[in-house]
């Protein structure tokens, strides 16, 4: 999954990305999360492409109450094409989500569990693929979106089973152009990166608290020694007596 990420690098080198002369002169963030606002491109009727502000979980057109929202922060790339939230977006509204690191948090031993900062080594951005929404229920108009996700590769999956999708080159622009009827010719895309890509850095737990949003989330973060819990001694019953 994806849960909080960051995208804190220079503008132009997001405008370069996102193939922009210029792109806003954005504060660093470090600990964005769901239900803030987050910066998207998406691609206009006239073929040109639109920066906007999007609220981070998507609320369906036909939601009856925008709070459904803070549980589609995600969308699982194998059936982001069929679940009812999420179809329609896929076919007609998706977007990129610039970003330069994502957390993940690895369940250690007793419970506990420790964030990882995953980012390119170089630190150079990327974008998510997203999806995007408009909601016209309440007073007025919410525009949402939601983050795509696949498979850990296998050098991160002992941290997190999910990663977001990370399009590179020429998916980039098949994400935004693609017509709605040859939709489904872009599922091919939404696969991990290839092992080595990404990095993972232990980070501190000052990232737990949303209200946390400067450089402290970076903190290095030492792993601790965790010894092994002790097995609990079981009793034995009578299939144990006879083998």
């Amino acid at each position: 999954m994806c849960g909080r990420f960051t995208l804190k690098g220079p503008p132009n080198q997001i405008a370069e990305m996102l193939g922009l002369a210029t792109v806003p002169n954005l504060a660093p963030r470090y600990n964005i999360a769901p239900t803030q606002d987050v910066l998207a491109l998406r691609p206009q009727a006239d073929g040109d492409r639109q920066l906007a502000w999007l609220r981070w979980g998507l609320i369906p057109f036909w939601a009856k109450d925008m709070m459904i929202g803070a549980k589609m922060i995600n969308a699982r790339a194998d059936t982001v094409a069929e679940k009812p939230a999420f179809r329609q977006a896929y076919r007609s509204r998706r977007c990129l989500i610039p970003a330069d690191g994502f957390y993940e948090w690895k369940t250690l031993a007793r419970g506990r569990k420790q964030p990882y900062r995953i980012h390119r080594p170089d630190e150079a951005p990327f974008v998510f693929a997203g999806l995007w929404e408009r909601w016209e229920k309440g007073e007025q108009p919410v525009e949402s979106c939601t983050i795509v996700t696949t498979d850990a590769p296998a050098d991160l999956a002992a941290i997190h089973h999910r990663v977001p999708v990370i399009l590179e080159g020429d998916a980039l622009q098949a994400w935004l152009d693609t017509p709605a009827q040859e939709a489904d010719g872009l599922l091919d895309l939404l696969a991990p990166l290839a092992e080595g890509t990404l990095v993972a850095d232990p980070v501190s737990t000052t990232v737990n608290n949303v209200r946390n949003d400067g450089p402290e989330c970076l903190e290095p973060a030492e792993l601790e020694e965790v010894e092994p819990e002790e097995p609990t001694p079981r009793k034995a019953n009578q299939g144990d007596l006879f083998g």
